[in-house]
């Protein structure tokens, strides 16, 4: 017997009072299992409440959810470079991208990252760039399945549980909505 579920990806700019529950509880969630917010130990519904209302007031932040049969049950967040910074404008950061434990299995990360870049390109970026940590096994092969290239490893990158663990750092060439492809070996090849 097969179940579809409905899988929704949309980015926020409120939360009801239900939704920032359920986005606190799937964060928690997700710290617990070890992956994909940069907390070590889970926060309570107190400090992630402030955290998410917080990343709403941010311009430079966009706030993702991830729903499973109406469920919020992870997020991400895409972070634009500061206005002053017009040299790396046409780059933007994805960070803090995690399905709940519960709720992997279905193709929601998969589709959390592709609604993502599809917003980063609408906005005019041309790369994305990502990091995750060394231990992050599943992360790592989703992004590399999605055409990330990892491009070097820290290996003091984050601690975890008293342990120093690496971590990876990737970029993706977004398809731009309109002009030529950027070329990086281009830029590269001139030295």
């Amino acid at each position: 017997m097969s179940t579809t579920h409905e899988l929704l990806v949309e980015r926020v700019v409120d939360l009801t009072d239900a939704e920032l529950a359920d986005l606190c509880e799937a964060t928690d969630a997700a710290i617990i299992e070890g992956g994909g917010f940069g907390w070590v130990d889970p926060q309570g519904r107190e400090a992630l409440t402030r955290h998410f209302r917080g990343v709403l007031l941010v311009p430079a932040i966009e706030l993702f959810s991830a729903k499973l049969d109406g469920v919020l049950v992870g997020s991400a967040q895409l972070m634009r470079p500061p206005r002053n910074n017009e040299a790396q404008a046409f780059a933007a950061q994805l960070t803090h991208a995690y399905v709940a434990p519960y709720a992997r299995g279905h193709g929601l990360a998969r589709l959390l990252v592709r609604r993502v870049e599809e917003r980063a390109a609408a906005l005019g970026h041309r790369v994305l760039n990502l990091d995750v940590r060394e231990t992050q096994s599943t992360a790592i092969t989703l992004f590399e399945s999605l055409g990330y290239t990892r491009w070097g490893t820290h290996p003091a990158y984050a601690r975890v549980r008293g342990q120093t663990v690496a971590g990876h750092y990737y970029y993706k060439l977004l398809e731009p909505l309109r002009g030529r492809p950027l070329d990086i070996r281009a830029n590269s090849e001139k030295g």
